[in-house]
């Protein structure tokens, strides 16, 4: 470790053995709720020594924002890249569930950051986490307790790739960085840290076990005898899961929407869906389903066509209920003609548009400029090839009856 560093993971050790500085924050912001960060730690310094009170502050800033991913985020130990990096806690426990069978065997969790996989793979089972960082092993440690597993969890400061347990299973959620001093995320696992080779090699050394990679990766074909998950929470595509050994399941790509926990699986070739013109409704599956590769096997199983070969959306002449699609009502079409579109929205009602749009490049917000929508309601323009023309699609979004 260097200097600056040694120096961090003493300041982050001060600070949990002093909870009365957090006390301090909670009791400034309540008489001055409006009180700004710079001023927090300003009032801070008068009672705390100085790189305590500044790391306190973002500390408590970063727990406000981890509030949608951890139930105890106002507990919990981080900086904010690891922050920004670790599984959200619905993620990490559905994930647990497939390790949780085999609940004798140990399981080591590598490049375990602050422990966000750890916390759930140790409600069932030992865990050893792995990182290079003496701090993240810290936090790691420290969330442990306080969703109270500690006494499953244990650490070791190596490398991944030095790891040797044939009989363990593993879970690895590899640095998605191009390098140290980035915080933007590649898209190459040739990349990653450890590299695709090494992430490669992982899947026949241990009995089993999950590759945490991002969604947008370059996954395809990497890994032929796995099963690729891809998993959504509220919509958004969160990351790809290659499940391997043991911990395979006998579908070969999976789509899994979360919190409703619900799957589809199977292979992206084996369906062969319907073409329609727009019909009275137009869904667009979640985008599990198209980074998938699933949307022909989801159009098969809810008997419905796709728009295009070019396009995922689908569309249907009656209404249907499923947790893998947003459903709109068809208002208007228009062909992707300016003159049309600004001259519809001149003529009608419309307090706010969402404007969706996957294979044709637009600029959102200057096109909502440009149509200058006024008025009450909302409306959906999603603009879309259809047999392998431009549409402007003018619709309302439709909910499942309860």
């Amino acid at each position: 470790m260097s200097d600056t560093e040694t120096q961090k993971l003493q300041t982050y050790q001060q600070l949990h053995e002093t909870p009365a500085i957090f006390a301090d924050i909670q009791e400034m912001i309540a008489s001055e709720p409006a009180i700004s960060e710079l001023n927090l730690v300003t009032k801070l310094r008068k009672r705390w020594p100085v790189e305590m009170a500044s790391l306190a502050v973002t500390l408590h800033k970063l727990r406000q924002s981890a509030r949608d991913k951890f139930s105890s985020a106002d507990q919990m130990w981080f900086d904010r890249t690891r922050m920004e990096q670790a599984t959200s806690e619905i993620i990490s426990r559905y994930k647990a569930t497939r390790f949780a069978k085999f609940k004798d065997t140990a399981i080591y969790d590598l490049c375990c950051g602050i422990g966000g996989d750890t916390i759930a793979l140790a409600a069932t089972n030992n865990v050893i986490g792995v990182d290079l960082d003496p701090l993240a092993l810290q936090m790691a440690t420290w969330n442990a307790d306080v969703y109270k597993v500690a006494l499953r969890f244990q650490t070791e400061c190596v490398s991944a790739d030095s790891v040797e347990a044939p009989g363990a299973l593993i879970h690895i959620d590899p640095d998605r960085r191009s390098s140290p001093k980035s915080d933007r995320p590649t898209m190459r696992l040739e990349q990653y840290n450890p590299p695709l080779t090494t992430l490669q090699a992982m899947t026949s050394r241990f009995r089993g076990g999950a590759l945490k990679l991002g969604p947008a990766s370059n996954f395809g074909g990497k890994f032929p005898d796995a099963e690729v998950e891809l998993i959504s929470l509220h919509g958004e595509c969160k990351e790809a899961t290659i499940w391997f050994g043991e911990l395979k399941s006998d579908a070969d790509w999976r789509a899994t929407i979360l919190p409703q926990g619900v799957s589809i699986s199977g292979h992206p070739l084996s369906a062969r869906p319907g073409f329609s013109d727009i019909q009275r409704y137009v869904h667009d599956p979640d985008p599990a389903v198209v980074r998938a590769g699933l949307v022909d096997v989801l159009a098969e199983q809810l008997n419905i066509n796709r728009l295009d070969d070019a396009e995922e959306y689908l569309t249907s002449d009656e209404p249907v209920w499923s947790p893998f699609i947003s459903s709109f009502e068809v208002i208007d079409i228009i062909d992707d003609h300016d003159k049309k579109l600004r001259a519809y929205f001149r003529e009608h009602s419309c307090g706010e548009l969402v404007i969706k749009a996957r294979h044709i490049p637009i600029a959102a917000e200057q096109l909502r400029k440009k149509l200058k929508p006024h008025g009450d309601g909302t409306l959906v323009l999603i603009i879309a090839r259809v047999a392998g023309k431009a549409k402007s699609i003018l619709c309302r979004r439709v909910t499942a009856p309860i």
